[in-house]
């Protein structure tokens, strides 16, 4: 059994913690490749965890990773119900809160990945929510 992962230094009431999927950091890869950079991974808080928090230019971008090795349960899009859209907001709101960055510019995409870790397909939705 390991131990949670340490409370970040970064923020108070933020823990980063190890990707526990693949997909993420597959995800982070892909999108640092088309020349986003990395704030951070897995930023969790009381209201809920935000996979990946990049900069696309003079945006602060949060990506929800959804990621789906086959349509048995649905495609990846489906599993992005109303209540982790919430989730993620509220995250988001203190991620930002917590560096004063009460007038940036912010953007909430989904990245979908299809396939399984070998034959990984990423559709990026802007605005996705």
């Amino acid at each position: 059994m390991t131990a949670p992962p340490a409370a970040s230094a970064r923020a108070i009431g933020e823990r980063v913690g190890r990707s526990r999927h693949w997909a993420e950091p597959r995800v982070r890869r892909w999108l640092e490749a088309r020349g986003w950079t990395t704030l951070a991974e897995n930023a969790t808080f009381r209201h809920g965890e935000i996979d990946l928090v990049m900069r696309d230019g003079d945006t602060i971008v949060f990506v929800e990773v959804r990621q789906r090795t086959s349509a048995g349960w649905g495609g990846p899009a489906e599993s992005l119900v109303a209540r982790k859209r919430e989730r993620v907001r509220r995250a988001a709101a203190a991620w930002l809160a917590a560096r004063a960055l009460h007038e940036a510019s912010v953007r909430f995409d989904a990245a979908l990945v299809h396939g399984d870790a070998e034959a990984a397909r990423v559709t990026l939705i802007r605005d996705a929510f």
